[in-house]
């Protein structure tokens, strides 16, 4: 399938604060899924792996920054954000990991960083096991891991529930939207406008509630997975950043999973929710660009 290039459309994607930052959207075959990307800057490849209910639109005032130091490339994982919802795709944790590795090189990207938030983390960290030699280094931003008990009985009961559960999440969105915002936010007031248009957006592509639903029903699974991938990933260089209020993973299972990794940094944003990279974006971005170029410098010699 060719590839397709032209200008972010607003209002999805816009970056007020770095007009000049030239970002492509693009499309690209995996698995026989039409899967979309954000493409901007130049450099070793950053790849970004957003959360279970984001996607590109997640990274729009990180993109810029890191794209001064980096070629990043933003995905909408299969199911969600604009790319393509296909029946019977595998979305356990592994092989969405594994085809992450199949996104990867269909781009032409041979061995990058990862940037993985909340879900995103959890397969980073998969993908990342399942060929080391391909990962420099991960930044994961409240990953999702064994020692945040918070969401294992809400993911029991909505697979429970079935797909029709989901199907209430846009109209919840729509409803009560900006109440379920907020609870991802340390301070509500740090909402940029137009994020909440932004996220719902997707929801209501057909097909999403049914591949949310198969996500969740694998999900005790894939936490295990991310368990047994800690030893095997053990000496990658790696990141961990939480917000200080995130209600979502709980900021005390950073410590835990912090001993996992012979060389790692752990920064926790005070007054910062689920999601730092939004609500604090500049701070985000100058820890992580300072993250990455230090392991860089140290790699070269």
């Amino acid at each position: 399938m060719p590839k397709v290039h032209r200008k972010v459309p607003a209002p999805l994607i816009h970056f007020p604060h770095l007009p000049h930052c030239q970002v492509t959207e693009n499309f690209v075959d995996v698995d026989g899924c039409r899967v979309r990307y954000l493409r901007a800057g130049a450099g070793p490849p950053l790849v970004l792996v957003h959360g279970l209910l984001g996607y590109s639109f997640s990274w729009r005032y990180n993109i810029p920054a890191l794209a001064q130091h980096r070629t990043v490339y933003a995905l909408d994982l299969p199911g969600m954000g604009f790319s393509e919802r296909k029946q019977g795709l595998d979305v356990s944790f592994r092989a969405s990991a594994s085809r992450l590795h199949r996104f990867m090189s269909a781009v032409g990207i041979g061995a990058a960083e990862l940037v993985g938030s909340s879900h995103g983390g959890a397969l980073a960290m998969v993908a990342a096991s399942l060929d080391p030699d391909r990962i420099r280094q991960l930044v994961l931003v409240s990953p999702v891991n064994p020692w945040s008990s918070q969401g294992v009985l809400l993911t029991r009961v909505l697979s429970l529930l079935g797909a029709a559960a989901f199907r209430c999440v846009y109209s919840l969105v729509r409803i009560r939207g900006r109440k379920h915002l907020e609870a991802m936010y340390g301070d509500p007031r740090r909402i940029p406008p137009g994020t909440l248009e932004g996220y719902a957006a997707p929801l209501a592509v057909t097909g999403t509630c049914e591949h949310l639903h198969r996500v969740v029903c694998g999900w005790q699974d894939g936490v295990r997975q991310v368990l047994g991938a800690l030893p095997t990933i053990a000496h990658i260089p790696t990141f961990l950043i939480w917000g200080e209020l995130d209600r979502a993973v709980y900021p005390q299972s950073a410590y835990s999973l912090y001993r996992h990794f012979k060389s790692a940094r752990l920064h926790i944003f005070r007054g910062a929710g689920h999601i730092p990279y939004e609500e604090v974006p500049w701070e985000f971005n100058r820890a992580v660009v300072n993250f990455l170029a230090t392991r860089m410098l140290k790699a070269s010699y």
